[in-house]
């Protein structure tokens, strides 16, 4: 075969002590999945953990009532930064483990550490299976009770 030839197949043929002489061996060994790094940005484990906390029932909203209002303005201006999906949700991301801080709010009737409970452990399936981190924590800040007699804070729109 000629160089030309094993540099089309992907294979080299080199002269090594001990191996037999123009023996076929395959650079950069191992699983080709587990070639090269992956990295998984801070927004991305925010936006997974938003939409998992939202899915637990007794959970009405995310983040405390100023970030709230201020959100609802946001989405409304094109080009805004955070989507609204993030709201309440901070993560701090490694190599291998994530931490995670979620601000909510709970309805009223509701079991607060029963809904705490539900969120933490519909996070930390939905973080770890999506993204392969370890999920070390998730700290809970009750921010919040929505009462059935209460209006949503978001402001009225302007314009209609």
């Amino acid at each position: 075969m000629s160089d030309m030839e094993s540099h089309r197949s992907g294979q080299d043929t080199i002269d090594t002590p001990g191996a037999v002489k123009g023996q076929t061996v395959r650079r950069g060994g191992g699983d080709p999945g587990s070639r090269g790094r992956t990295t998984i940005a801070d927004g991305v484990v925010e936006k997974i953990t938003g939409m998992a906390a939202r899915d637990v029932a007794g959970v009405h909203a995310m983040g405390s009532g100023m970030s709230r209002t201020f959100g609802a303005v946001r989405d409304r201006v094109p080009g805004g930064t955070r989507s609204g999906v993030t709201r309440g949700v901070k993560a701090e991301v490694g190599e291998k483990q994530t931490a995670l801080d979620l601000e909510i709010v709970v309805e009223y009737g509701v079991s607060i550490a029963d809904v705490a409970r539900d969120v933490r452990e519909n996070v930390v399936a939905a973080v770890e299976r999506m993204t392969g981190l370890e999920v070390v924590e998730v700290n809970i800040a009750v921010s919040d009770v929505k009462l059935p007699d209460e209006e949503d804070e978001e402001p009225e729109p302007r314009i209609k």
